[in-house]
């Protein structure tokens, strides 16, 4: 689904990401894991050409790194930030219509069926909901068109244990339908999702593989993420 090779980034004098290479299965979440600021949020910026890259990015075997974003866009890449940026003076409806892109069908079902609280809410405004409100609308938006792969960042950043299940469970739901890259601090989170991994340390990938080999290995996964692994 995704070949990324040799992919760098530069902000300001900060060469944050250096030659990094990595490939998504179509299919399934693969997690893009490692410490706070390695370069994951950067990477998800650098695939949808957020910020200036060099290196190559193929799309289901097409290069798209010297496309704008949203050619990119249009190629099926949703993504939803870490921080939602959902339209706060904007009720629910209107930040749905605003993310129809035209020319693909929109999938309203599917948004309330993994989401039945944004039926209940389309007149409210968005800014009044609560933080896991906002990030089912975030996700709803990237849901809503006919993407073939999704960028995800930190999903789970804030909310309360209970819409953390709730949002595995419409991931889970959504990655039977859509590829997803998803970045997470959660590693429960991650067990419950990811079929592979990738591991950032100081922008570059140090370790590659299925999901359940990184978390089994409670060393390897103190050494690249700093934390142990609760099982």
């Amino acid at each position: 689904m995704l070949q990324v090779k040799d992919l760098d980034v530069h902000l300001g004098e900060s060469h944050v990401l250096q030659g990094v290479s990595f490939g998504v299965r179509e299919g399934g979440v693969t997690a893009l894991l490692g410490r706070n600021g390695v370069g994951k949020t950067t990477t998800m910026r650098g695939l949808l050409g957020l910020v200036p890259r060099r290196g190559s990015v193929f799309l289901e075997g097409r290069e798209t790194v010297a496309l704008p974003t949203h050619e990119v866009v249009q190629r099926g890449v949703g993504y939803v930030p870490e921080d939602r940026e959902v339209f706060a003076g904007l009720t629910v409806a209107e930040n749905l219509r605003l993310a129809e892109r035209p020319g693909t069908p929109h999938h309203y079902d599917l948004v309330y069926e993994l989401f039945p609280r944004l039926r209940e809410r389309l007149a409210q405004r968005a800014g009044t909901m609560s933080g896991g409100e906002q990030q089912m609308l975030a996700l709803a938006r990237a849901l809503l068109n006919d993407n073939r792969l999704l960028l995800i960042d930190e999903p789970s950043q804030g909310l309360a244990p209970h819409l953390v299940t709730e949002l595995a469970e419409a991931l889970t739901k959504a990655a039977e339908l859509v590829t997803i890259l998803l970045v997470e601090q959660n590693l429960a989170l991650v067990r419950r999702l990811a079929r592979d991994a990738v591991v950032l340390d100081q922008g570059r990938v140090v370790w590659s593989g299925e999901a359940a080999e990184l978390l089994g290995d409670p060393d390897r996964t103190r050494a690249y993420l700093g934390v142990g692994v609760a099982h």
